[in-house]
C-alpha cells in the first residue's frame, strides 16, 4: 500500500513539473506562422490616393502598398495584398482575412479593445474641408450642411463625437465619399489632410477650403489582438527604416514632404 501510494504522489509531482515546465500548448504565434507560410496576408487600401490606388496598368501603387512591399522584403516572405476599406480594417483582422493591416489607420480607445497598433509610421490629420462660402470654423457651427465621411473611419466617428447632431452621410468607401463631395450630393467632406492635394487634382474646379481640424490622426499597422511577437518585429522595421532614411522616401515620393517627426506609442 505505500508503495501504492508512493508511486500516486510521484505521479502527481511528475504532472506538476511538467506544467512548470512547459507541459501546456504552446500559444500560437502570427510571426512564426507568416514565416513557415512564406506568405503575408497584408490589407491595404486601394481607393485613398496617395496612400493606395489603382494605376492604369491596373497595378495597386501608394505609400502603404510600398511599405507593405517592404514589410514583406523584411520577413523574406511573398506579400499577398487584400483589398480594404476604411469599415472592414478591424473585421478583416478579426476574421482572420489578413495577418497585418496597413491601411492609413488612425488610433483610437476603442479600436485598441479590438487590435494591437504598431508604432506610427506617417503623420496627418484629419479635417472638414468645402467652399469658402460655407462660414464654417467648427464642428458646432455645421447646421444643417452635410457632411460626406467614409463610414467606420476616425474622420466619421472623430466628427460624430465632436457633434452628436452633425448630418453625415456615410459611404461605404474613400472613393464614394470623395465622388460624393465633387459631384455636389454634400455640403462638406470629412477626410485625411494627405488625400486632399490629390482631390484637388482630380477636381480642379472644386473648392477645398479648410474649414476646421477634427484632430491628429498619425497613421499605424494593426494587428490582432495579443500578437506581441509580430507587432514588436514591425516596430523595430518602422524604427530601422526610419533611422535609415527609407521611410522618409516613401513620404518624399508619395506625400511630397519629409517625415516629420512622430511621438512614440
Amino acid at each position: 500500500m505505500k508503495r501504492w501510494f508512493a508511486m500516486r504522489w510521484f505521479a502527481v509531482l511528475a504532472a506538476a513539473a511538467a506544467l512548470i515546465l512547459g507541459g501546456t500548448p504552446a500559444m500560437a504565434d502570427k510571426f512564426e506562422d507568416i514565416l513557415k507560410a512564406g506568405t503575408v496576408r497584408i490589407g491595404v487600401p486601394l481607393d485613398v490616393p496617395p496612400f493606395g490606388s489603382v494605376n492604369a496598368q491596373r497595378q495597386a501603387e501608394g505609400f502603404d502598398i510600398d511599405l507593405a512591399n517592404m514589410v514583406g522584403k523584411a520577413m523574406g516572405v511573398k506579400v499577398e495584398l487584400v483589398q480594404l476599406t476604411g469599415a472592414n480594417r478591424i473585421p478583416f483582422l478579426l476574421t482572420d482575412k489578413v495577418d497585418i493591416v496597413i491601411s492609413v489607420m488612425g488610433l483610437t480607445p476603442e479600436r485598441a479593445k479590438q487590435i494591437m497598433f504598431t508604432a506610427p509610421y506617417a503623420d496627418t490629420s484629419l479635417a472638414v474641408y468645402g467652399a469658402k462660402s460655407h462660414n464654417v470654423k467648427s464642428a458646432d457651427q455645421l447646421g444643417n450642411l452635410k457632411v460626406v465621411a467614409a463610414k467606420g473611419t476616425t474622420q466619421d466617428l472623430g466628427l460624430s463625437a465632436m457633434n452628436p447632431k452633425a448630418v453625415i452621410m456615410r459611404t461605404e468607401d474613400d472613393a464614394t465619399a470623395a465622388q460624393a463631395y465633387i459631384t455636389g450630393q454634400a455640403d462638406l467632406i470629412a477626410t485625411n489632410s494627405l488625400i486632399v492635394p490629390d482631390l484637388m487634382k482630380r477636381a480642379p474646379g472644386k473648392e477645398f477650403d479648410l474649414k476646421f481640424v477634427i484632430r491628429r490622426s498619425p497613421a499605424h499597422m494593426g494587428v490582432r489582438m495579443g500578437e506581441h511577437t509580430l507587432v514588436r518585429w514591425l516596430d523595430s522595421l518602422i524604427f530601422f527604416n526610419t533611422m535609415n532614411g527609407e521611410l522618409d522616401k516613401l513620404h518624399q515620393k508619395w506625400l511630397a514632404a519629409r517625415m516629420a517627426p512622430l511621438p512614440p506609442l
